[in-house]
C-alpha cells in the first residue's frame, strides 16, 4: 500500500518529527513486569510481560512511540533468545507470558526463524505465550512457531480503528480487510488472537472517538477476535505533538475510556480491557482519578460493571 502522500502523513514526515531514542542494551530486555489479567478461562492470574530490545519496526505508524526503545539495526544472532532466558531468570513463576518486541514477532529481521526452536524450549513450562505482530506479517511462520511450542500460542494485532479513512491516515499500511484475513488465518489454524483498539486517534472529536472505538470493538469481534484492549491515544512521539499543536489531535478524557469499556464488556462477545498505563495523563481532576483507575482495573479483572461515583468534573458538555 502507498503512503499518505495526499495528507502529508508519510514515513518521512513521521520520522522527521522524532526526538532521540532511549539507550538500550541488546543483551537485555528494556523492561519486564508481572500483572494480573483475566484469562480466557475466566480465572484472574498473573501474567508476565517481557519487553524485548529489538530492531525498529518497519511500519512507521503515526501514533506509535515504541520506536523509542529500539535499535536501528537487527540485534546480533541469538540476542532475543538470550534476552528471554535472562528475563525468565528474573521473573517469578507464572503460567502466562507475553513477548512484546516493539514490532512484529514474525518480522524475520527482528526475530529470525532459526531462533524459534531455542525460544520454544525456554517457554516449555508456560501454559500461554502471547506475541505481537502486524496483521500483514501473519503467515505460515506463525504455524511453524506454534508447532514448536508446548504452551498455547496467541497473537495480538493492532486493528487500531475500523474507520477506513482514519486507518489510512494512521499510516498503518493495511486495511480492515487485511486485518480480517489475518484473524481468519489464525482462527482456522486454532490460534486465538486479540486486538488493540485506539481511543480517539487524530482527526476525531471526543464523541467521534468514542463512536469509532465502539465500532472497532464490534468489528474486531465480528472477525473472530477473542479479546480487545482499548488504548487511549497520547502525545509524546513527535508526530502526535505536531498534530496536537495544529489542533488535529487531543488526548481522550478518562470518562470516554470508561464509556467504551462499559460498552465492550456489555457486548458479552469476549474479554475487553482498558489500557491502564499512565492514566493520569487523561484526567485533570485529582479528586476522582485514583477511584477511576481503580474502577477500570476492577472492570478489567472481573468483566463486570462497577457503578461510577459522581464527581464535579463530570460535565455534560465534556464530550463534543
Amino acid at each position: 500500500m502507498s503512503e499518505n502522500t495526499d495528507t502529508g502523513l508519510t514515513d518521512g514526515w513521521i520520522l522527521s518529527c522524532r526526538g532521540k531514542k532511549n539507550s538500550v542494551d541488546h543483551r537485555k530486555p528494556y523492561g519486564w513486569v508481572v500483572e494480573k489479567e483475566r484469562t480466557a478461562s475466566g480465572r484472574i492470574e498473573d501474567i508476565a510481560i517481557i519487553f524485548l530490545t529489538n530492531r525498529e519496526c518497519p511500519f512507521h505508524c503515526l501514533m506509535c512511540d515504541l520506536w523509542k526503545n529500539t535499535t536501528d539495526e537487527s540485534v546480533p544472532a541469538g540476542a532475543i533468545s538470550d534476552q528471554i532466558e535472562w528475563a525468565l531468570s528474573q521473573l517469578p513463576d507464572v503460567k502466562h507470558l507475553k513477548l512484546y518486541n516493539s514490532g512484529s514477532f514474525f518480522d524475520e529481521r527482528a526475530i529470525p526463524e532459526k531462533e524459534y526452536k531455542r525460544i520454544a524450549s525456554l517457554l516449555e513450562n508456560y501454559e500461554t505465550v502471547i506475541v505481537e505482530s502486524h496483521p500483514r506479517l501473519i503467515n505460515e511462520k506463525c504455524l511453524r512457531f506454534r508447532n514448536l511450542l508446548k504452551p498455547e500460542l496467541q497473537v495480538a494485532m493492532g486493528l487500531e480503528s475500523a474507520n477506513p479513512e482514519i486507518l489510512r491516515k494512521l499510516n498503518k499500511k493495511m486495511t480492515t480487510e487485511d486485518f480480517k484475513n489475518s484473524v481468519s488465518f489464525l482462527t482456522q489454524n486454532g490460534i486465538r488472537s486479540r486486538a488493540f483498539i485506539l481511543l480517539r486517534p487524530p482527526f476525531l472529536s471526543e464523541s467521534e472517538g468514542i463512536y469509532w472505538a465502539e465500532r472497532s470493538i464490534d468489528y474486531a469481534f465480528s472477525t473472530g477476535i477473542e479479546c480487545c484492549t482499548v488504548i487511549p491515544v497520547r502525545a509524546g512521539n513527535g508526530a502526535m505533538d505536531q498534530l496536537l499543536e495544529k489542533g488535529l489531535f487531543s488526548p481522550p478524557d478518562i470518562s470516554s475510556l470508561e464509556s467504551v469499556l462499559e460498552y465492550g464488556i456489555g457486548l458479552n462477545s469476549g474479554r475487553v480491557f482498558a489500557d491502564t498505563w499512565d492514566l493520569h495523563l487523561f484526567s485533570g481532576c485529582s479528586k476522582c482519578i485514583d477511584h477511576r483507575i481503580s474502577r477500570l482495573t476492577e472492570m478489567n479483572l472481573h468483566q463486570k460493571f462497577n457503578i461510577r461515583e459522581k464527581c464535579s468534573c463530570d460535565l455534560t458538555d465534556k464530550i463534543t
